[in-house]
């Protein structure tokens, strides 16, 4: 099969693929999800739970699915919280081409540190990183306690529980849009 041909048949599947995740999940459900996430968080980053307690608000996706050869796409629903509780639900997406392979799932949590990015995301329409906004993702590891992050960047991303193999991993063009869940 020629690369063309497998590129298609690979688009058509991921299509499918992303298509049948589009509906928002309950609430409750992505609730749940959320706590397991910001748990896992909170044992695999060193600081993480102060880091979180320092923060104006956070955004969890406690299940982002990306998948890719050649075009790309990624998708999955998410909780803001802000003082701790759930305020608003949220999707991710987005759509990608250039070198890229495999399928992975992952969790992310961005953290807005400044009140006025939070404030800013949070009466948008759609956000999109790179033309709202930026995010600085945080490479953390080998000991580094990220209760000590200076805020100098108005939000923060961590990928984290990487399930799969992805050759490129990228949070440009990622579009972020307010759902309203079943209760």
């Amino acid at each position: 099969m020629t690369l063309k041909k497998t590129s298609l048949v690979f688009i058509a599947a991921l299509t499918m693929f992303m298509s049948s995740m589009l509906h928002a999940e309950a609430a409750k459900v992505i609730d749940a999800k959320a706590d397991v996430a910001i748990e896992k968080f909170k044992k695999l980053v060193k600081g993480g739970d102060v880091f979180l307690s320092k923060v104006k608000g956070y955004l969890v996706f406690p299940e982002v699915y990306k998948g890719g050869f050649i075009v790309g796409g990624e998708y999955g629903n998410g909780v803001l919280r802000v003082d701790g509780k759930s305020v608003a639900y949220y999707n991710i997406a987005s759509a990608s081409v250039g070198f890229q392979i495999g399928a992975q799932k992952t969790s992310y949590i961005f953290a807005f540190a400044d009140q006025y990015a939070l404030d800013s995301f949070r009466k948008s329409n759609g956000w999109e990183v790179g033309v709202d906004g930026s995010i600085a993702v945080v490479k953390w590891g080998q000991g580094i306690d990220v209760s000590s992050i200076s805020f100098e960047k108005p939000i923060y991303a961590f990928v984290f529980d990487n399930k799969g193999l992805m050759a490129n991993v990228s949070l440009e063009g990622t579009k972020f849009t307010k759902i309203q869940p079943d209760m």
